[in-house]
């Protein structure tokens, strides 16, 4: 009876990433990496970074939408990003840093994923708000105040951009040494067990 359940959750597609979230995963993947590249470009006051920027920001924040959207409609946030237990947030740093975190199971997300998840999302909320508070801060003037100044939304917009650099490069350093997460998330990974 249990192999009829896997099978039948394998044929309709109930694996740990499906499709949309894997298209959508990759699609921001390429766009951070020109908003990325785009910024410094703008910081440098390089030709053409203008323009790089504002293509990739329709993509993020389209994308984004997107993946917001799919995780509140389709109930994925809820279950795999909540609740987050201060209790499990403590022993899964403790197990990290003492070197015995496991990853048995790529179909739960530990304590730490579930922050830095939740939290890169808020961080692109805010590089957004922030960034359109710097391309339009007359005509978004609402929303500029939210970050006081100018200054302080270039400030914030950087500070984001970092941490969002930070998270690629642990997010990568942590697929690498866990392979069958990076396959997981090309092939759709495991059966998710109901």
């Amino acid at each position: 009876m249990a192999a009829a359940h896997v099978k039948s959750n394998a044929r309709h597609g109930l694996r740990l990433h499906p499709l949309p979230v894997r298209i959508m995963h990759w699609i921001n993947a390429a766009a951070m990496i020109i908003m990325i590249m785009s910024g410094w470009k703008i910081y440098n006051d390089e030709q053409h970074g203008l323009q790089w920027h504002f293509f990739g920001m329709w993509i993020v924040v389209l994308n984004g939408l997107a993946y917001l959207i799919y995780g509140i409609v389709s109930g994925r946030f809820r279950s795999k990003l909540f609740p987050i237990s201060l209790g499990e947030l403590v022993a899964t740093v403790r197990d990290a840093l003492t070197l015995r975190l496991k990853h048995d199971d790529l179909t739960r997300y530990n304590a730490v994923q579930k922050v830095l998840y939740v939290g890169i999302m808020l961080v692109g909320i805010v590089v957004v708000l922030s960034g359109l508070s710097i391309w339009k801060p007359v005509q978004l003037s609402e929303l500029a105040t939210l970050f006081y100044d100018f200054q302080t939304a270039r400030l914030v917009h950087f500070l984001c951009m970092s941490a969002i650099v930070f998270f690629l490069v642990v997010h990568v350093a942590l697929a690498l040494i866990v392979p069958r997460s990076l396959v997981a998330m090309v092939s759709g990974g495991p059966v998710v067990k109901q």
